[in-house]
């Protein structure tokens, strides 16, 4: 797999699986009614930001990530990052190798700290992957987000040191 810089023309790979989560609405606190150009603008982040695809060996868009400041000011020392990756596609590594790359540009982009605002508490494969990867839970919300099936869940706030 192969992790690169996204561009434009990667957009068209990357809609078909974001539409897809946020319409399920399960896993994002994004609107599930958000237009492709809404989208694409939330997503596609400039320097000195940074979003991502992860490529099979078959040339193939399957997972893509967005990495950026998570506070202005006085906390610009803190990271974020957000992560989608194609249900197709799920299980195989993809997030692993995104989250471990976001961790790293966010070291070598000299952040402190990296932080998850709003990881859905029943989202139970990413807060274990994240977990592992040296993020702890520091808070939760309670009842912070709406599942479509479950009703109201937590959002946790993970965060890890760099």
């Amino acid at each position: 797999m192969l992790i690169r810089e996204a561009t434009d023309q990667d957009w068209p790979a990357v809609w078909p699986f974001f539409r897809r989560i946020i319409t399920e609405g399960e896993t994002f606190t994004y609107p599930p009614d958000l237009t492709s150009e809404q989208a694409r603008e939330w997503w596609m982040l400039a320097e000195p930001f940074r979003t991502v695809v992860a490529v099979d060996d078959e040339g193939r868009v399957v997972g893509s990530a967005k990495m950026n400041r998570n506070h202005m000011g006085n906390g610009s020392h803190i990271a974020s990052a957000s992560y989608m990756v194609d249900p197709a596609h799920q299980g195989k590594g993809v997030g692993r190798a995104l989250c471990s790359y976001s961790v790293e540009w966010a070291r070598d982009a000299g952040y402190r700290a990296m932080q998850f605002n709003a990881v859905v508490a029943s989202n139970t494969p990413a807060v274990a992957l994240y977990r592992s990867l040296g993020f702890e839970v520091v808070g939760t919300l309670p009842e912070g987000f709406r599942h479509p099936k479950l009703g109201y869940v937590g959002l946790h706030i993970m965060h890890r040191p760099l």
